[in-house]
Parts: structure tokens; sequence; C-alpha cells
């Protein structure tokens, strides 16, 4: 009996040499959540839901406060459920607005078009101006240019010239047509050879003479 107690306390004395830490598997003994959690520092991020609100910078905002969060120009407001921001009715931006800033909340106009433009050139609203003789515009309060061209009556003559700054012809020597090559006035017969003698139409210019025929005054041959 005293054989087999002392076989036993050896067994005890044994027993645990044998038991190496490769046998131990560590799947049966899991660490503590405490212990896991700080072995991976370097992978925690603070949690502000509830708390607080970031925005793109990384800058944490209290419950309540405002703030433009990314490139936003519309303020928030932080709540328990993340930023609440303003999406306010921006009024329509001018169709002519030629400067536009966008510092705010909602776009706003600088300047609008006050002038025309009309051949390269700018005019002021309502401002008359002749870009050709003939020609009479104004700079409409739309921005646009409104023209009107003379219209010029038919000249009284075959041979109207135009003198500069003028828009229409005019008939330097006054009326006349043609009698054939030769220009005569009008108002009265001229005798254009030795046989015809002609004069213009009364008030039709543009068509050739009317003659006659006289007794000719050549000289016979000798």
């Amino acid at each position: 009996m005293a054989l087999h107690i002392h076989e036993a306390w050896i067994l005890l004395f044994v027993l645990p040499a044998l038991v190496t830490p490769a046998a131990i598997n560590h799947e049966d003994y899991p660490a503590d959540e405490g212990d896991q959690t700080s072995s991976n520092d370097n992978l925690i991020f603070d949690d502000y839901r509830g708390k607080g609100c970031v925005d793109d910078s990384g800058f944490v905002y209290k419950l309540g406060e405002r703030f433009f969060p990314g490139h936003s120009n519309c303020p928030c407001v932080c709540t328990e459920d993340g930023p609440v921001c303003d999406q306010p009715e921006c009024p329509k931006i001018h169709p002519k607005c030629t400067k536009v800033e966008h510092n705010g909340c909602c776009p706003e106009c600088k300047e609008v078009k006050n002038f025309c433009e009309y051949h390269g050139k700018n005019y002021k609203i309502l401002e008359e101006f002749k870009p050709s003789p003939c020609e009479w515009c104004r700079c409409e309060p739309s921005n646009e240019v409104h023209c009107v061209v003379a219209d010029c009556a038919v000249p009284e003559c075959v041979n109207p010239v135009y003198e500069p700054e003028q828009c229409c012809p005019v008939c330097k020597n006054g009326p006349n047509c043609f009698a054939g090559t030769t220009i005569i006035p009008a108002g009265i017969e001229v005798k254009v050879d030795d046989c015809n003698i002609c004069h213009c139409h009364n008030g039709d210019w543009w068509k050739p003479a009317q003659c006659s025929k006289r007794e000719c005054q050549g000289k016979q041959a000798l």
C-alpha cells in the first residue's frame, strides 16, 4: 500500500513538466477583450456618434454647434444623428449676370451686363450711334441693338455720287438723263447733233431721252 502512494506522488510531479506551452491551444483560452484592444491601439478610432460631429478636416464640433462641413457654404448644426445642414431655396441668377460670387450659402450676382456689344464695340444702355452713314442704332435696355437703315429715294440723275459721311447719293449737277451716250440736263431741249433735239422724260430720269429729228444743218459737200 505504501508503494502505491509513493508512485502516485511521483506522477503528480512529472505530469506538469510534460505539458509544454505548445501543447496549449490558445483558441480554447481566448484573451480578454480588453487585452485584445490594448494590443491593437493603432486600429482604434474615436467614435463621436451621439457626442459630436467631425468635418472633412477632422475638426470636432459639439452638439448644437453650427459649422461648415467640407466645401459647403451652407451652415450645418451638429445633432445626435449627425450634421443637419440648411438647404435654402436660392434666388435665380440674373441671366445677364457677368460676375457671380460663391462665398455665401447661395451664389450671388455681383455684376449685371449693362451695355450692348455691336461689331466689337460696347455701348451704354439707351446710347444712340451710327455704325455707318445709312444706319441709326440704339442700345436697348434688353442689351440688344436695334438699327434703322435709311431708305434712299431713287436719284433724279444717271450719274449720282456718294459724298463722305452721307448715306444717300446726290445729283451734284441736278436731274439729267441719257441721250444715247450723252448726258443731258433735264428741263430743256438739247441739240445733241445736227439732226436731233432731245429732252428728258418728265419725272422719269432713268429712262432714255426723248428725241426728235429736225432738218439737218450739216454742211453740204462741195
